[in-house]
């Protein structure tokens, strides 16, 4: 498995009208080396923002963020080349008119020969069952066959790292399943963020992010329970116990200019291998 680790990272950015910058994440150490981890939490609590981080979408305010040593700020296609990521919003990084031609953009570098590169795209595709679908235009498709033709790209150059920003979310009680069987014969280390606690349980470990900061960090089941109980009780999720060692200050970091508009994400996408 891959290491990430994330040594105080803040991010914060500038909203308008505010004289002082908002801040997203804060002062968070962190050290990724367990196959499948999990992080839960309210909308708007930096689940998404903390994802973007660990490939360079998203660069810190203060502190560092590497991959097997590689730092996301100053080797940043190194680190997309070991880190894949699948948007919520698979439109954000599906540029081509079709899943044929998307997966065959994702093989451009690895597999230069055109017939063997449409032959592996078309052993993708069938792969997540979209084979039948792969002339069709990506906006006649399904949300949830969008975000399975998202993962199917990412996945065909073979990243070392999975990152998965709530995967689930337009997907079926089917296609939930397909995406559960998926990840979980996968060979890559997964992080992902998930409203599904079905998933969440499937992790090795799971993080619960409020308000820019890490208040749990540990086994899924328990993780889950926090987060059940905090939610229903309508209460701010601060001061938790069980909270790993290292996360007691949390501040968050500036993004990357364009790193969370649409054109940033394609570009990303473009650069992958």
């Amino acid at each position: 498995m891959s290491t990430i680790v994330l040594d105080r990272v803040s991010v914060r950015v500038s909203v308008d009208g505010r004289a002082e910058p908002k801040t997203l994440l804060q002062e968070l150490s962190l050290t990724f080396t367990e196959r499948r981890i999990g992080i839960i939490g309210a909308n708007g609590s930096g689940k998404s923002t903390l994802l973007r981080l660990l490939n360079g979408l998203v660069a810190p305010s203060d502190g560092t963020v590497g991959v097997d040593g590689a730092d996301t700020v100053r080797a940043v296609r190194e680190v997309r080349r070991r880190v894949g990521f699948v948007f919520t919003d698979p439109l954000s990084q599906l540029v081509m008119p079709t899943g044929r031609e998307d997966v065959e953009l994702s093989l451009r570098r690895s597999i230069r020969n055109t017939t063997e590169r449409r032959a592996h795209a078309e052993t993708v595709l069938d792969r997540f069952g979209l084979l039948r679908l792969a002339d069709q235009s990506i906006y006649e498709l399904s949300g949830g066959e969008r975000q399975l033709l998202a993962l199917a790209a990412v996945l065909a150059v073979d990243p070392e790292v999975l990152v998965l920003d709530e995967p689930s979310t337009l997907l079926d009680l089917r296609n939930r399943e397909l995406l559960r069987r998926t990840l979980s014969g996968l060979r890559q280390q997964v992080i992902l963020s998930t409203h599904d606690l079905e998933l969440a349980q499937d992790m090795d470990r799971v993080l619960v992010v409020d308000a820019g900061k890490v208040v749990f960090d540990g086994g899924p089941a328990e993780a889950v329970r926090h987060y059940r109980a905090l939610s229903a009780a309508g209460l701010p999720i601060v001061g938790v116990p069980g909270t790993g060692a290292g996360l007691a200050g949390l501040q968050p970091e500036p993004l990357e200019q364009g790193g969370l508009q649409q054109g940033g994400l394609r570009q990303a996408r473009l650069e992958r291998p």
